[in-house]
């Protein structure tokens, strides 16, 4: 699994020009999944995710986690993560997973990242046409990956 997590004072999912969710500061969470994922992976980035470190505290630091300063969470499948742009100009997506492995995968890890900040998390519609908007607070912006653990 790979993750594009970005700060944000505010982020909010468009599909058919109305508003499928937002929210008002937090996380947005852009969530690729490959088709070697499974539920180790899942375990280890909503744990990963729920207690970075990356809002700062009362000196300007970054110390507090989504948790600790009472944030929100919007999530997003996004399988061009995992685009392969080693071959001619046009993207390659083999190793994004198929939709009857990444669906599960995807509503897994929203469950229990929501069980672990014990708050609602918002999403984006699986599959569809959407239009995410973001002011990114920073801007701070972090990759991780599950299989490459850095």
């Amino acid at each position: 699994m790979r993750v594009v997590i970005q700060r944000v004072t505010e982020a909010s999912v468009r599909i058919d020009r109305k508003i499928h969710s937002e929210i008002k500061g937090g996380l947005l969470v852009l969530l690729g999944v490959e088709n070697e994922d499974t539920q180790e992976d899942i375990d280890w980035l909503t744990k990963k995710i729920a207690n970075m470190r990356i809002f700062s505290d009362e000196n300007g630091l970054m110390n507090k986690s989504v948790q600790d300063v009472g944030g929100e969470l919007l999530v997003v499948s996004q399988f061009t993560l995992f685009a392969s742009t080693k071959k001619g100009n046009r993207p390659g997506f083999t190793r994004s997973a198929k939709p009857e492995i990444s669906i599960p995968l995807y509503e897994d890890f929203v469950k229990i990242l929501q069980e672990q900040i014990k708050k609602t998390i918002q999403t984006g519609q699986f599959g569809a046409d959407m239009q995410v908007s973001l002011i990114n607070d920073g801007p701070v912006t972090i990759t991780i990956d599950s299989k490459n653990k850095e």
